[in-house]
């Protein structure tokens, strides 16, 4: 087996696996539905393609030498996670994504809002930055220069996002499928809310694990 086919089979391992970032876009298409799911995912794909690009530029090796660094990364990203939980509790369940607002536009501020929440999610992530410390240079051939090695880092990188971005945006239109569902009435969308309030929470706990 190539050593690209070797990164392909095990990335594609990797981001079938439930983590952080598959519960999180499951919950968005649950609770918002498809565009939301969607929008997410490519939120946290973007996340990935800055962690690419922070390994390739050796600022995640930096980040991982220094402890105070890695501690502020993993107290933001759980911060983060818990103010979307409590955001999620104490709000009413909002319309559905792509809905019109009163002037009769789309609600394009709220899917930007999922957009950027979708990125900050996996940026704050400190386990995706050590994640890409130890897998990308276990496929890298033996004897590259430091540009060469740069460069073949920045390829699997975009083949890892390109394998994550697939399948997460099958995840979304997956959990977009059970909104109509769960969604039903009024009541099932307050319990919704408080499902997905305790699922950011509990994402928030798994950082410290």
């Amino acid at each position: 087996m190539t050593s690209l086919a070797a990164f392909v089979l095990a990335s594609l391992v990797l981001v079938a696996v439930p983590g952080p970032n598959l519960i999180y876009i499951v919950t968005r298409g649950v609770q918002d539905g498809r565009r939301a799911g969607i929008v997410s995912a490519l939120g946290v794909e973007t996340g990935t393609l800055l962690h690419v690009i922070a390994a390739v530029c050796g600022l995640a090796a930096l980040i991982a030498d220094h402890p105070l660094a890695f501690t502020v990364l993993r107290y933001a990203g759980a911060g983060y996670l818990t103010y979307l939980g409590v955001r999620a509790l104490l709000h009413r369940p909002p319309p559905a994504v792509g809905a019109a607002d009163a002037t009769g536009r789309p609600a394009q501020r709220r899917l930007l809002r999922l957009y950027c929440d979708a990125v900050l999610v996996n940026l704050f992530n400190p386990k995706v930055v050590l994640f890409f410390l130890a897998f990308l240079p276990q496929f890298l051939p033996t004897g590259l220069s430091p540009s060469d090695a740069r460069s073949h880092m920045l390829i699997l990188g975009a083949v890892f996002l390109s394998i994550a971005l697939a399948l997460d945006l099958c995840y979304a239109l997956i959990g977009a499928a059970l909104t109509g569902r769960l969604r039903g009435t009024p009541r099932r969308a307050r319990h919704l809310s408080y499902f997905t309030g305790g699922i950011y929470l509990g994402l928030a706990a798994l950082v410290f694990i």
